[in-house]
């Protein structure tokens, strides 16, 4: 009898004490996810125990800022080892990067929960998510070295492509949607229009949610609270897993979970979730 793939899922939970009063748990208890990727998970290591219960191993870097951030892996399997320095030892990444590697049968599968700045064009809050990006696009070489089986997944706060983002010629002076951002992923994922592009090009990583979706519209992950956003489907795709190449061949299943209704929602993101057969 075949083995049950991996099912990995990556989700920001807006704070996940919020979150699990809005009806969290509930979609986790069904979902039968096997690792789980969060960000902004904005509480303590104890909160998130409380919250997830002693089934699940969990590493977690808080935010250096309280009540801010922060990256956390929950899972089934315990970490064989984590690692939260990303860049520059001057650079304060806390919270938002965090790798772990967990064995899986015979094989050994490196997990990222990443969580991307989300910027603001002009500002220094733009420059320090130039810093992030820059250091991303640093280690995502190496952690192909360390491990061929890799994901980085999260809250990365850019629309890659036009297809990425419903109103996408309103925000192209936008953080979230500037040229010099989807450079980066056109860097790491290749450029639309390049034959190769989600398939080898760039440093190879492979867009898991686009190489499923196809060349449509989405399928969206966030959605303004305000107005009527998700009613509309006036979304953007910023929550990713980008998987290495060995990985990316194991895909059986792709799934953005979103709500049946607006106040069904106990986030602003939708979770992501992804099967491999490894």
């Amino acid at each position: 009898m075949p083995s049950k793939p991996l099912r990995i899922a990556t989700v920001n939970v807006n704070g996940i004490r919020a979150a699990f009063r809005k009806g969290m748990g509930s979609w986790l208890d069904a979902r039968d996810v096997d690792i789980l990727a969060l960000q902004e998970v904005r509480a303590s290591t104890e909160d998130l125990q409380g919250l997830l219960g002693d089934a699940w191993d969990i590493v977690h870097d808080p935010a250096t800022a309280k009540g801010r951030a922060g990256v956390a892996i929950a899972s089934r399997h315990r970490a064989h080892i984590h690692r939260v320095e990303l860049g520059a030892a001057e650079f304060d990444s806390a919270g938002r990067w965090l790798e772990a590697d967990y064995e899986i049968g015979s094989k050994v599968v490196t997990v990222v929960s990443a969580y991307v700045h989300s910027g603001e064009a002009g500002t220094e809050k733009q420059d320090a998510k130039y810093t992030f990006l820059d250091a991303m696009e640093a280690r995502l070489p190496e952690l192909q070295k360390h491990n061929p089986l890799a994901v980085v997944m999260g809250d990365l706060n850019v629309g890659h492509r036009t297809l990425d983002i419903r109103n996408w010629k309103g925000n192209v002076k936008r953080a979230g949607f500037l040229p010099e951002e989807r450079a980066y992923f056109d860097r790491i994922l290749g450029a639309e229009g390049d034959p190769r592009y989600n398939d080898g090009a760039g440093l190879g990583w492979v867009d898991v949610g686009r190489k499923a979706a196809g060349e449509v519209d989405g399928p969206y992950t966030w959605w303004s609270w305000r107005g009527q956003a998700f009613d509309n489907d006036t979304g953007w795709r910023i929550d990713y897993q980008l998987a290495s190449p060995a990985l990316a061949a194991t895909v059986k299943n792709y799934a953005v979970d979103r709500a049946a209704a607006y106040d069904e929602r106990w986030s602003d993101h939708t979770p992501v979730v992804v099967d491999y057969a490894i």
